[in-house]
């Protein structure tokens, strides 16, 4: 994003790529693991077929068509991103950079060294798995996030430790192959970031698929045997121990802050990571730095976007600052999650009286068409001003449906502005007016 809007200002742009055009989240990330959901999606689907009506006989996942398919879609987006920055006259370079003070860096490549001097330098190098004593992976019975794309098999048993996106998403897709799936959670509730009480439904959901959940755990060890692993488990100060065939660790990133060259700049990193302005700058001047390796969230949106503020602000733009609070977060599984602004705990924290709107799908006309009845949309307007302080959604395709209170937190939209926008019938989106509605004691259909 940063290289091709760099172009279109008529700037003179080099890549440099250590391993796929695209990063992680095309190649190891956002990408291949929504296409692996798709297909827990459709075997969902096929299972449920004849409560459509529509008979299907045995229905069978082949895990592996499931992972060449993914593996097929993140290639076709790498090979796309290679395009692009062909039709835009952008020079890459593949090796592992480094930079030798302002201006220069230093590329390592497959044939040799190369040295590109630049006035301004964006760095993007993104994240990496956070590895904790005793749960260090080994790509076989103890996984990363990519080895989970990439599976020789199903396990019967699969242990996931840590219930962010990334946890839950693999959570919901390995339960719907056939995997017994237990999801360990230091804190009180999944999805801690989320509101508490999507929260809470989230739970409710995976528990009703099978899912195991257990909260206030964490493991303090793994024991392998022969194709098996044992965790121990601390539970609420109680010791308990579980013996699954894999275990995915999903606790958080780590920055790419080291082997940069850093000390060689005024560049500062601060607790793991690299300190930037409201331009992206860093206190070297003429270096920026974007995304995963200047905190949280750990999101491709908001590195992509941070991307096109330091861009603007090199080519003497004036870019409006990245608001936190209008960074959605999504989570992929089933159900959906999706939210963006101050959940109801946080604006009460802030000071705000709140105004808080709720909608169930079960209301809601096209939900129940689809077959997907559960889930809610909640909103928290501020009770004084009417702004919308939040939006928090569960349930089916939501993930799309919050970049409608996206941009109504962008364009500081008001309830009564909302309460006046034509929702079309039937949709999902029907439930975002009317839990807005619902804020101001006059939902209509619930």
């Amino acid at each position: 994003m940063a290289a091709l809007r760099a172009a279109q200002l008529g700037l003179s742009v080099v890549v440099i790529e250590r391993e796929h055009l695209g990063g992680v989240c095309l190649n190891w990330g956002c990408i291949p693991t929504k296409a692996l959901l798709r297909s827990a999606e459709v075997l969902r689907l096929a299972r449920e077929a004849g409560s459509f009506g529509v008979s299907t006989g045995p229905v069978a996942l082949d895990l592996e068509a499931a992972v060449r398919r993914s593996r097929s879609v993140a290639a076709t987006l790498n090979g796309g991103v290679a395009h692009l920055l062909k039709k835009s006259k952008i020079t890459v370079v593949m090796g592992e950079g480094r930079l030798e003070g302002p201006g220069r860096l230093v590329v390592q490549t497959a044939t040799g060294v190369e040295r590109v001097s630049a006035k301004n330098i964006i760095l993007a190098t993104g994240a990496r798995p956070r590895v904790l004593p005793g749960l260090e992976p080994d790509g076989h019975r103890v996984w990363t996030a990519r080895d989970a794309m990439v599976p020789p098999s199903l396990p019967g048993r699969l242990l996931i430790v840590g219930s962010g996106a990334i946890g839950i998403e693999f959570a919901s897709f390995y339960a719907a192959c056939g995997s017994r799936v237990t999801v360990v959670e230091v804190q009180d509730r999944i999805l801690p970031l989320e509101d508490e009480e999507i929260s809470a439904l989230a739970r409710a959901a995976f528990e009703k698929q099978g899912i195991g959940v257990m909260l206030g755990a964490s493991v303090t060890g793994l024991r392998h045997d022969a194709d098996t692993v044992t965790a121990t488990l601390d539970v609420a100060g109680r010791a308990r121990e579980v013996t699954v065939d894999r275990v995915l660790v999903s606790v958080g990133t780590v920055g790419n802050v080291e082997g940069l060259g850093l000390e060689t700049t005024r560049v500062k990193v601060e607790r793991g990571r690299v300190r930037t302005d409201a331009q992206c700058r860093t206190d070297e001047p003429g270096i920026y730095a974007i995304g995963d390796l200047t905190g949280p969230p750990w999101l491709a949106h908001k590195a992509s976007h941070e991307g096109l503020i330091a861009v603007e602000a090199i080519a003497g733009h004036q870019p409006k600052p990245l608001d936190p609070l209008e960074v959605p977060a999504c989570t992929y599984g089933h159900p959906q999650v999706a939210s963006v602004g101050l959940t109801e705990t946080a604006a009460k924290a802030r000071g705000h009286k709140v105004r808080v709107g709720r909608f169930p799908f079960r209301a809601n006309g096209k939900a129940i068409a689809l077959g997907e009845p559960e889930g809610l949309v909640k909103t928290v307007f501020d009770a004084e001003t009417g702004a919308l302080l939040g939006a928090h959604l569960i349930g089916p395709e939501v993930t799309e449906l919050i970049q409608g209170f996206v941009v109504a937190r962008t364009l500081e939209t008001t309830e009564a502005e909302l309460m006046h926008t034509i929702f079309p019938h039937p949709t999902l989106s029907e439930a975002m007016a009317e839990s807005v509605l619902d804020a101001y004691g006059r939902v209509l259909h619930f």
